[in-house]
């Protein structure tokens, strides 16, 4: 009989926000599928899990793959994790939940901490359309074009960036988007959890006199008159 791949959500900094149905998954399943098994093995150990790990990143993901699903084809239960959040938004898992139906094995989610809803329950955006883009490129060129996309579609925008990328490209954001707010999270539901709102003028002015540390969560979305 065939195996089950559950995509399990994880913390994104406190360890409480992780749900019961969670816990039993990863206590009942035959092995972990994790992004970097050393930060997943502390999550295991804090709650009392001990659980064979197979890790599964970005750049190994093509070698993975069919060990995988082999695994799964064997009866084996599996969860999936990412470092922190819900698996698949801006982490690795999309060719493996892919392949996983296309061999119809089922694929199950269970439902948890992301750092999207996170910061958009606490924004106080309108309601409107939602845009998510997950990690800004480390091509500029890239950026740009994302930028440019941006301002021709309505509503909500949502990006991550990293701790030692963001007070740089937060500099190009002001030819792209001086009329809009901007919301941002960082080390979000962890002891320092900062929340920064405001115009662009705001934002630079945060970044000029903060020293940054943690990822950071952005929303955007224009200035209405």
């Amino acid at each position: 009989m065939t195996g089950t791949l559950y995509m399990v959500a994880t913390p994104i900094g406190n360890l409480e926000d992780i749900t019961l149905r969670a816990l039993r998954i990863l206590k009942e399943v035959d092995y972990v599928v994790a992004e970097d098994t050393r930060h997943t093995r502390k999550l295991l150990s804090h709650f009392d899990i001990h659980k064979n790990l197979l890790s599964y990143f970005e750049y190994s993901r093509q070698k993975k793959i069919e060990h995988i699903i082999q695994l799964l084809h064997d009866g084996k239960n599996l969860a999936l994790v990412s470092d922190a959040g819900t698996p698949v938004l801006s982490d690795p898992g999309t060719c493996l939940v892919s392949e996983a139906r296309r061999q119809n094995i089922p694929v199950i989610p269970i439902p948890g901490p992301s750092a999207l809803p996170c910061a958009l329950s606490v924004s106080g955006f309108l309601g409107q359309p939602l845009h998510f883009w997950g990690f800004l490129s480390p091509s500029r060129s890239k950026r740009k074009k994302l930028y440019l996309k941006i301002r021709n579609m309505e509503g909500i925008h949502c990006f991550l960036d990293a701790p030692h990328k963001i007070k740089k490209n937060s500099e190009e954001w002001g030819d792209y988007f001086s009329d809009y707010l901007f919301f941002l999270g960082r080390e979000m539901t962890k002891k320092f959890e900062e929340y920064i709102s405001g115009d662009y003028t705001c934002i630079r002015e945060h970044f000029n006199q903060t020293e940054i540390r943690g990822e950071y969560t952005v929303l955007i979305s224009k200035i209405r008159s």
